[in-house]
C-alpha cells in the first residue's frame, strides 16, 4: 500500500542514538501539537526480559524507557498516550523491537519486508528505508513524523532533541 496522504504531506525521519533522546523528541513533538496519528517511533526493545510476560513487573519503577510508556504517559497527565501503546514486534533478523504510532501497524504487516518494507509502504524511498533499517539494527531509534502542517517545526524539534540524521520527504 503506497503513501496515500495528501500532496502537502511530508514525512520526516530522525535517527537517535539514545532511547532517552528519542523519547524526549516524541514528548516535544506532542507539546508542539503533533498527534498520535502523525508520530511514530521504532527501536530496540530495551525491556528486561524482552517479550516475556515479566515486562510490567520489570518496568513498574517508571523508568525513562520507551517500554515503560504506560507509567510515563500517565505521569504527564495522560494526554500523551503515544508511548503507552508501545508494542513489541518480532521481525526476523532484528531481535525484539518496540514500535509506537501508525508505523507499528505498517511494520506488523511487513514482517517479510522488515523495517524497510514497512517504511516503503509508507512512501519512503527504498534507499532511505534501508538506511533506517540499518540504523535500528545498530541499536538506534527512528522517529517518523508524517504531517501536512509545519514540517519545519517537526524537523527542528527532532534536531533540537538529539537526532543525528534527519531526512525530509
Amino acid at each position: 500500500m503506497a503513501n496515500q496522504g495528501n500532496q502537502n504531506e511530508k514525512t520526516i525521519l530522525g535517527v537517535f542514538r539514545q532511547e532517552q533522546e528519542a523519547e524526549r523528541a516524541v514528548r516535544a513533538l506532542r507539546d508542539h501539537g503533533f498527534t498520535d496519528k502523525e508520530v511514530s517511533l521504532i527501536g530496540p526493545d530495551s525491556r528486561k526480559g524482552g517479550q516475556n510476560g515479566n515486562n510490567a513487573q520489570n518496568n513498574a519503577g517508571g523508568g525513562s524507557h520507551l517500554a515503560s510508556g504506560t507509567t510515563w504517559g500517565a505521569g504527564i497527565g495522560g494526554g500523551l498516550g503515544l508511548l503507552a501503546g508501545a508494542g513489541a514486534l518480532a521481525i526476523p533478523g532484528f531481535g525484539p523491537l518496540l514500535a509506537i504510532g501508525p508505523l507499528a501497524a505498517a511494520l506488523t504487516g511487513a514482517a517479510t519486508g522488515g523495517i524497510a518494507g514497512g517504511l516503503m509502504d509508507w512512501g519512503i524511498p527504498e534507499q532511505e528505508a534501508k538506511r533506517a533499517e540499518q540504523d535500528v539494527k545498530r541499536g538506534e531509534y527512528v522517529a517518523v513524523v508524517r504531517t501536512d502542517h509545519n514540517a519545519q517545526k517537526a524537523e527542528q524539534t527532532l534536531r533540537d532533541n538529539g537526532a543525528h540524521d534527519i531526512d525530509i520527504r
